[in-house]
């Protein structure tokens, strides 16, 4: 494709991707191929994914077309197939021999498409003992001790959402391998491939700052006792008057220096090299932060450098002013959702079209791909 000098289509535009519908991390991987300009078209299953959400609100979904197949049909492999034909990529989260079973595994795939990039999104991997067990998010980050990082000494492990595994350690992992398979798959002498994204090895690898620390010894091995994992009193979260919280990560000496006189403890404080003090420390801090509102601290620590801002409400973020005029947040058929990011400055992305309904743009995908199967 050639790039005019501001394309509004996104970076991505003119790559196809066939996406088989499925739950969490793969769904959300081809949707940032779509926020990035990519046709993604998702094949939905008669009946749905079972999970009960409304079509409609399913954010996951956004800047994609939706056609139903039903794979276990007769006809139905060869219609995907069809699909698979015409694409750059397919994205697949099905346990490990699902696929070739239903006729659509990576073998039938590149035989029809030898450029094909064939993603596999799953959990334990392709290969290994756990490979053929169920899972989710929490037992894939558990098992890699990403999980044992999270939360106080004296409490479970916190469970920081679906974040950390389905989408940082899946996700993201899985687009980086299908982008990197997409331009070795253009390169003079390429060839389609498979990328085999496991959160198990995603989420490993986001720990990989914290290895080389743990081998220098400078991290310990438990939770909430080291420099990031709010052990350290002047990086953390603490309570305000009014019940709320501020978040503090005043790391560098310059910026501690600011922060303490603003709390108002300045010489007063503890010394913060001596991790001996640092309970004491902790005190002191949590103590001040008590004395005032979120609102309050809020407007004494604004416009400084203290590394010190108020913990927002997923309700509240999107009101901020930072974000706010940033349009961090978008409003897209009258749902609140966050911008694609990042950011380009010769084809700019944007929230296209809302989640898609399955199986409302058959007739349009079967005519732009050429593909009349699918409405037969």
């Amino acid at each position: 494709m050639t790039t005019t000098e501001h394309d509004p289509r996104g970076p991505l535009a003119g790559v196809r991707v066939v996406e088989l519908a499925g739950i969490g991390p793969g769904p959300f991987a081809a949707m940032l191929l779509a926020d990035l300009g990519a046709d993604v078209v998702r094949v939905d299953r008669p009946g749905g994914p079972g999970l009960g959400i409304d079509p409609a609100y399913d954010l996951t979904n956004r800047n994609k077309r939706s056609v139903v197949v039903d794979l276990k049909a007769e006809g139905g492999a060869a219609t995907v197939l069809d699909l698979v034909e015409r694409a750059d990529v397919l994205i697949e989260g099905y346990r490990p021999g699902v696929a070739e079973r239903l006729g659509v595994g990576p073998d039938a795939a590149l035989a029809r498409n030898p450029r094909l990039v064939y993603g596999r999104m799953t959990g334990w991997g392709q290969e290994g003992p756990l490979a053929e067990r169920a899972g989710h998010d929490i037992a894939y980050i558990a098992l890699t001790g990403t999980l044992s990082m999270i939360g106080r000494p004296d409490e479970p492990p916190t469970v920081p959402a679906n974040l950390v595994g389905d989408y940082a350690g899946g996700s993201l992992y899985l687009v980086v391998g299908v982008l990197a398979a997409l331009q070795h798959a253009r390169t003079p002498g390429g060839r389609g491939q498979v990328v085999d994204a496991a959160i198990v090895d995603g989420s490993a690898h986001l720990a990989m700052m914290i290895h080389g620390m743990l081998g220098a010894g400078g991290w310990q091995d438990r939770r909430g006792s080291n420099l990031l994992d709010g052990g350290c009193p002047f990086y953390g979260t603490y309570e305000t008057a009014d019940g709320q919280y501020m978040a503090v990560g005043a790391l560098e000496q310059r910026f501690y220096e600011e922060f303490v006189r603003l709390l108002g403890l300045g010489d007063a404080a503890p010394d913060r090299g001596d991790i001996a003090r640092w309970e004491e420390l902790r005190t002191a801090v949590a103590a001040r932060f008590l004395t005032r509102t979120r609102a309050e601290w809020t407007e004494v620590f604004e416009g400084t450098d203290a590394c010190v801002a108020p913990v927002l409400s997923l309700r509240e973020a999107p009101g901020h002013p930072h974000l706010a005029a940033r349009s961090t947040f978008v409003e897209h058929e009258g749902l609140t959702q966050p911008a694609p990011a990042p950011r380009f400055s010769a084809t700019p992305v944007s929230v296209r079209r809302g989640p898609a309904r399955p199986g409302a743009d058959t007739e349009a995908v079967a005519a732009d791909w050429d593909v009349p199967g699918l409405t037969g």
